[in-house]
């Protein structure tokens, strides 16, 4: 899968992604262990790029992409749109609190990056995560990486 990303921030971003590509990242449906240092560094410097960093959501979805929870929440908490909600609301399944993950995407609501999923539903994500993620299922996995690439393919277009 291919993220649809202005050309610019493409190419800010082309280092992280072939070091890790998409179908390597967030390879936890709930994360047990964070980012290796060398992907922290790559996110820490991208993060400081004014393309990057002025765009808190973007900050927020890179932090998910390398399972760095903690860096992504901080963001994501202080972001009251509905977007801050939906990477909140991922965060939180990623972390294996599913009842706060279901909070946050009622907050939501149908966010319009989600209409690019076909048959799509957060919360029965969340129910299925909880119930399977522990054998890491390949439907679960490709979902998850889809979700992160629509959201993040989405927030890029806005800035």
């Amino acid at each position: 899968m291919k993220i649809s990303l202005p050309t610019d921030l493409d190419t800010i971003l082309k280092p992280l992604f072939d070091e890790l590509p998409l179908h390597a990242a967030m390879g936890q449906l709930v994360v047990t262990r964070g980012a290796s240092p060398a992907h922290k560094a790559l996110v820490e410097k991208l993060v400081k790029l004014p393309e990057v960093g002025a765009n808190s959501a973007l900050a927020a979805g890179l932090w998910l992409y390398v399972d760095e929870l903690d860096r992504s929440h901080t963001i994501s908490q202080n972001d009251s749109s509905p977007t801050g909600s939906y990477w909140h609301g991922i965060m939180h399944r990623r972390e294996g609190d599913f009842s706060n993950s279901h909070y946050w995407f009622h907050r939501v609501g149908k966010h319009p990056a989600m209409s690019k999923l076909s048959n799509y539903d957060a919360h029965s994500f969340i129910d299925a995560v909880e119930e399977r993620h522990h054998t890491a299922p390949a439907d679960l996995m490709a979902l998850q990486r889809a979700e992160w690439a629509n959201l993040f393919a989405w927030c890029a277009q806005k800035e």
